[in-house]
């Protein structure tokens, strides 16, 4: 675990035990080997308790919860100045569900680490834009007053549970941290609501497997684990970067149900960073999608499946495998990323695409309003939109 990703779950570590637990002279704290019965057996699993929390009312609007305006990063290295992103736009509503799809290196997670704050710097440079949440640009706050938000206010599920777990703290040492550093719980309470936490996610016998370690757990076990600390302080945004990442499919499905359902309890706004298109289909509101830093396309999710805007989109959309093209070759699209120390002049795709002419070769795009709240960054998006639909 990095030191940004311990500062998202209360610096992970303090306050506990060389075992990795968290100790206490209360006795109502106890090691694993202390919850079995007198038989050895472990305990029955207790009924599911969810976090009590007020249930908030419908939002009335769906005024941005989210609200990031021509964000710019840039990473210094040996080889030039890499331009990670280039001038995004997007906001997200309590309740909404943003997808943002794009191929390795098309800028997902660096936006994500830029909006969480959790940016390397060096190399990382943000050098422009705003972030707004709940009205507040992130950008100009101090780093304490950046922290308090982080965690608390807003949260992360990182697409490797094994590495960013601390493997020698237990899961239930580092999901009661967090109440420990943040709202001053005693490690007795904290524990507690460890296994309440990771009873909500849906692991069997919580109260036996609060002092494990992330080793013991399955990949899709840690990645509820992961979905639990993020939850642990009832945040009013998740970014989920990649959370299905080497999970087998119906470990993926059980996933994002999941996330689906603590979204709908809590009225969370939620970022969902993929490059699986198949994983979003039945769970965002909208997508956008990236390519070379910058957002390419934006659509209903609906919409943006039956009539892509963009000729990228399209190219994404093609390489799904179709079960009605058995024995055919899959798509895939020409050639690679370009470059970020050396984004080509005009449309950063023309290279790859299909429809490139000369226009597309010398003018950037901008992203042209290509129908009710969808947009296209295509000079030629109506021509895309129209074979679509054929």
């Amino acid at each position: 675990m990095t030191e940004n990703d311990r500062e998202m779950t209360g610096n992970a570590g303090e306050k506990t035990g060389d075992d990795g637990e968290m100790t206490d002279n209360d006795p109502g704290v106890t090691d694993k080997d202390d919850l079995r019965t007198a038989d050895g057996e472990p305990p029955a699993p207790t009924a599911s308790k969810p976090p009590q929390r007020p249930q908030p009312p419908p939002p009335t609007d769906r005024s941005p919860l989210l609200d990031v305006r021509d964000l710019r990063v840039e990473f210094h290295t040996r080889d030039g100045i890499a331009k990670a992103v280039n001038g995004v736009n997007f906001t997200v509503a309590a309740g909404q569900t943003l997808a943002v799809l794009g191929e390795s290196g098309s800028g997902k997670s660096v936006t994500a680490q830029a909006v969480m704050g959790i940016l390397d710097s060096p190399p990382g440079f943000i050098t422009g834009g705003e972030i707004f949440f709940h009205g507040r640009d992130l950008l100009k706050l101090g780093k304490e007053e950046r922290r308090k938000v982080r965690g608390a206010k807003m949260a992360m599920i990182f697409q490797d549970a094994l590495s960013a777990l601390n493997p020698v703290l237990s899961v239930g040492a580092q999901l009661g941290e967090m109440y420990i550093v943040h709202e001053g719980m005693s490690r007795k309470a904290a524990r507690g609501k460890a296994v309440e936490l990771m009873e909500r996610v849906g692991i069997p016998a919580a109260e036996a497997r609060v002092g494990d370690y992330p080793h013991q757990f399955s990949g899709g076990m840690r990645q509820r684990i992961m979905i639990a600390m993020a939850l642990a302080l009832e945040p009013d945004l998740i970014i989920a970067d990649e959370p299905t990442t080497a999970l087998d499919v119906t470990v993926q499905a059980q996933v994002m149900d999941l996330l689906a359902e603590l979204q709908r309890e809590f009225t969370m706004g939620l970022i969902l960073i993929t490059h699986d298109l198949g994983v979003v289909a039945d769970v965002a509101d909208t997508i956008a999608v990236m390519y070379a830093g910058r957002i390419v396309e934006t659509a209903p999710v609906h919409q943006l499946y039956k009539a892509p805007a963009h000729p990228y989109t399209r190219g994404l959309l093609d390489s799904i495998p179709r079960v009605d093209l058995k024995g055919q070759e899959l798509y895939a699209i020409k050639g690679l990323p370009p470059n970020l120390t050396a984004i080509p002049p005009g449309c950063p795709f023309n290279p790859r695409c299909p429809r490139a002419r000369d226009i597309c070769r010398t003018d950037l795009p901008p992203l042209y309003e290509a129908g009710p709240g969808r947009a296209s960054a295509c000079h030629f998006w109506k021509e895309t939109l129209d074979a679509a639909g054929q």
